[in-house]
């Protein structure tokens, strides 16, 4: 066991070398600036259901339309991202699916994109694209909304959704996550990251409905910015983010390997010395 720390130590070194980043353009977001990118949870507060947005077909909404008494999954993303938005769609529709929760009895699901250029035709492929495996009458309560940038950034701003616009990389840095409502439009509970479990969902939507506050979940750093679906990887262009993380985690590696080892040299010279066995006693016969 002496020589694990040297192994986790050369672990984090192979994983934070520039061989295991691909390569990419550059962003012109800086680390500080990703490292912010966080659910910053607020925990029961309510949406501005007065907020104008538009449906799929266009046409002038409330965010409150969507509220018809039942809790409400909230996701925010947006249509043509390339990256991670879609994993979060597909595993929220998939997590769903699999829960004994009835579509538009049990739940409503609105999807807002936080890109104001989304249209109807987005949504349109958006819903075929998500909704394959779904019936008709269940794909009815997703609701794919689009704004104007300011009315979207103030539905973000009460849930604690940061997000910025890369445009030399066309794309939007945010975190991965869903947010679950109340049926009054209150921050129930937040399930953040990917590959969300069914039982969670279904707990978070049940609770939701009971108009019950869950306490805040650990924060947990997962953008949808640079990310390959493909390979389950980020790219270079976060490099100088991840590579400040590493060098945390390789730093974190070696101070506790040197801690361990000076904690085994000290048990070592503690030790009492074995005592001398007595010696031999000849019990042959003469």
């Amino acid at each position: 066991m002496k020589s694990m720390p040297y192994v986790l130590l050369g672990l984090a070194l192979c994983l934070c070398s520039p061989a295991a980043l691909a390569h990419e353009p550059h962003s012109m977001l800086q680390p500080s600036q990703t490292v912010e990118l966080v659910f910053h949870q607020h925990m029961g507060a309510e949406l501005p259901l007065g907020t104008q947005l538009r449906d799929g077909l266009g046409h002038s909404v409330r965010l409150g339309d969507y509220f018809h008494g039942e809790p409400v999954v909230l996701v925010l993303e947006y249509l043509r991202c390339r990256t991670l938005c879609g994993v979060v769609m597909q595993d929220a529709a998939r997590a769903l699916l699999n829960t004994p929760l009835v579509a538009g009895r049990d739940y409503q699901v609105i999807a807002l994109s936080i890109d104001p250029r989304d249209g109807p035709a987005d949504v349109r492929a958006a819903r075929a694209k998500y909704l394959a495996s779904w019936s008709a009458e269940a794909a009815r309560s997703w609701h794919f909304l689009t704004g104007s940038a300011a009315a979207v950034h103030a539905v973000a701003s009460v849930v604690g959704f940061s997000y910025r616009y890369d445009p030399q990389l066309d794309q939007y840095a945010h975190p991965a996550g869903i947010t679950i409502l109340t049926p009054r439009g209150s921050i129930a509970r937040y399930i953040l990251g990917v590959g969300y479990r069914p039982l969670d969902v279904r707990l978070a939507v049940t609770e939701a409905a009971q108009g019950r506050i869950s306490s805040p979940v650990a924060d947990l750093l997962l953008l949808c910015y640079c990310y390959d679906p493909g390979t389950g990887r980020y790219s270079f262009a976060i490099r100088n983010t991840t590579d400040v993380l590493c060098g945390a985690t390789v730093l974190g590696i070696a101070l506790l390997m040197i801690r361990l080892t000076r904690s085994s040299s000290r048990r070592d010279a503690d030790a009492p010395a074995a005592p001398a066995a007595p010696p031999m006693r000849d019990t042959r016969r003469s």
